[in-house]
């Protein structure tokens, strides 16, 4: 890295080996959604070297109270090329790898032939996450997976569990109860809320994109998760036990 004075405040914080452990750091994050936007971000200005990102969706007006990419002037765009974008601004010296692409086996055979310091899966739906958390599991590659971040409000119960110990999450207990199918019940790394759902904010959808529901959500609750997400890669990367 040739210019690192955008970076002497973390630098004054985490020490200059640190820096150069995340300025080495490959991460790939998956999916650009209210999680995802985040965690790539708070990586980026984190000094991250190298990122790759994943998503095949396009910006929705419903994602404006939630997403980074979402924008009146980004409305049907690729989230991840408007991330990517943003991304280059902030770090114009980031490796970056684009994928246009949603999960699919042979998808996620490409992503995790690459050598990865850590993965994040920020997938919102069922049937894709399975998919790639069994495939990304098996790689024996550092990883962390978000659970739902939907019907929650209470930022302060955001927690870091074991996938076998989480609670108050329908999402965490589908994951769950899908990955115990082929013999997973614990071993990986989630972010989770302990908040109970609001089941009054629950809405049965289209399910295009392999979504049939979705919970209302709140600007704040899915950037918590992408704080946490990324404070649990960042301080993984630099070798802190917590």
């Amino acid at each position: 890295m040739t210019d690192t004075k955008w970076l002497s405040r973390t630098e004054l914080l985490i020490g200059n080996e640190n820096l150069t452990k995340l300025h080495n750091a490959h991460v790939l994050v998956v999916g650009m959604g209210g999680v995802g936007s985040f965690v790539a971000e708070f990586l980026c200005r984190s000094g991250v070297g190298e990122m790759t990102i994943v998503d095949g969706d396009i910006v929705d007006p419903t994602n404006r109270n939630r997403q980074l990419p979402a924008l009146t002037s980004t409305h049907g765009q690729s989230k991840v090329d408007v991330m990517g974008a943003r991304l280059m601004d902030i770090n114009p010296e980031l490796k970056l790898h684009i994928i246009k692409e949603f999960i699919q086996p042979e998808v996620v055979e490409s992503l995790l032939h690459e050598k990865l310091d850590y993965i994040v899966d920020a997938i919102d739906s069922i049937t894709p996450k399975q998919t790639f958390l069994i495939a990304a599991y098996k790689s024996g590659m550092k990883l962390v997976s978000s659970m739902g971040a939907g019907g929650k409000m209470d930022p302060t119960q955001v927690r870091v569990a074991d996938i076998g110990k989480t609670y108050n999450c329908p999402f965490a207990q589908q994951v769950r109860k899908n990955l115990k199918k082929v013999g997973i019940y614990k071993g990986i790394k989630t972010v989770f809320s302990a908040e109970e759902n609001n089941k009054d904010s629950l809405i049965l959808t289209d399910g295009s994109n392999f979504k049939k529901s979705a919970y209302g959500t709140m600007s704040y609750l899915p950037a918590t998760f992408g704080a946490v997400l990324t404070s649990v890669v960042i301080r993984d990367l630099m070798g802190e036990v917590y």
